[in-house]
């Protein structure tokens, strides 16, 4: 009787199936040419200067949850995933054929996310519902919407500088969104309305307010409340700083590099006064157990 010896047993390595491989290239067919429109149309930029944190963190958000989604992983149904990969597909191809932006990244997200419903399932999408959301500040706002709410927005902060400039002596007169300053005339232009301003801290506040407080949801809420008046106070600053610069220098050194570095500084100060009403917020609310 002869028996028969095995060899040292050998494993071959997990491969990716055909279909999977053929999902990824096809993916990276549709993502690659938006992310290069995004990074030359959108993030260059004041309006998306964010866009590249935002891609960058929310990413990172989905990779370090990796492990929950594979526990957690039940295939979605996929009738509503292809459905939905269907209806937007021809949205995408639109959006990027007629140079839409705003339509091609929000129908790439949409696709993005069909795949990933059809692959983890509902569960996996709900556990990782701020990451989703998140990454969906990487959608440029249409023109329209960016008319419709720097317009008051415009109003606002150049009657809150004109007074704020009046209370500190100076000669200002305002019409409008255009103030008057001795003899030089300035027009308070979407930059200044703090929109931009407004989009980009509030993600980045989110993503900070997400990875400290995210237990704790009821606070999240209270300090998610600061970052409107919070990004409005900043822009008003913001004004009041040119205005100034204006009278005391002239209009080229407000217009020049002075106005780029002012935007600048007033979103970092804005940051920062997000941080510093967490730090004063916190032990009220969190340490006395109010949330």
């Amino acid at each position: 009787m002869m028996a028969s010896i095995a060899g040292p047993h050998t494993t071959t390595p997990d491969r990716l199936p055909l279909e999977q491989w053929a999902l990824i290239l096809g993916l990276s067919v549709l993502i690659g040419p938006t992310i290069v429109a995004m990074a030359e149309q959108f993030w260059s930029k004041e309006a998306g200067v964010h866009g590249p944190i935002v891609l960058a963190t929310g990413s990172w958000l989905l990779l370090r949850q990796r492990q929950t989604l594979l526990e957690l992983k039940a295939p979605g149904n996929p009738l509503i995933a292809w459905g939905g990969f269907l209806l937007l597909l021809p949205v995408y191809i639109f959006g990027r054929a007629f140079d839409f932006l705003s339509l091609e990244v929000a129908a790439l997200l949409g696709i993005l996310l069909a795949v990933f419903y059809n692959y983890f399932g509902f569960r996996a999408c709900k556990h990782v519902w701020f990451p989703i959301f998140y990454l969906g500040f990487l959608v440029p706002p249409p023109g329209w919407l960016i008319d419709l709410l720097t317009a008051g927005l415009k109003t606002f902060v150049s009657w809150a500088a004109t007074h704020l400039i009046e209370w500190m002596g100076y000669p200002v007169a305002r019409i409008g969104v255009t103030l008057y300053v001795a003899q030089f005339q300035l027009l308070v232009e979407d930059a200044c309305s703090g929109m931009n301003s407004i989009v980009s801290l509030t993600s980045v506040s989110l993503f900070y307010i997400y990875l400290l407080h995210a237990s704790s949801w009821r606070y999240a809420l209270v300090l998610t409340f600061w970052i409107l008046p919070i990004a409005i106070l900043a822009n008003v600053i913001r004004v009041l700083l040119l205005v100034l610069i204006t009278y005391h220098l002239g209009n080229e050194a407000a217009q020049g590099f002075l106005h780029n570095t002012a935007g600048m500084v007033m979103f970092v100060t804005a940051l920062l006064g997000i941080f510093g009403v967490d730090r004063l917020l916190a032990p009220i609310f969190l340490k006395k157990g109010w949330m």
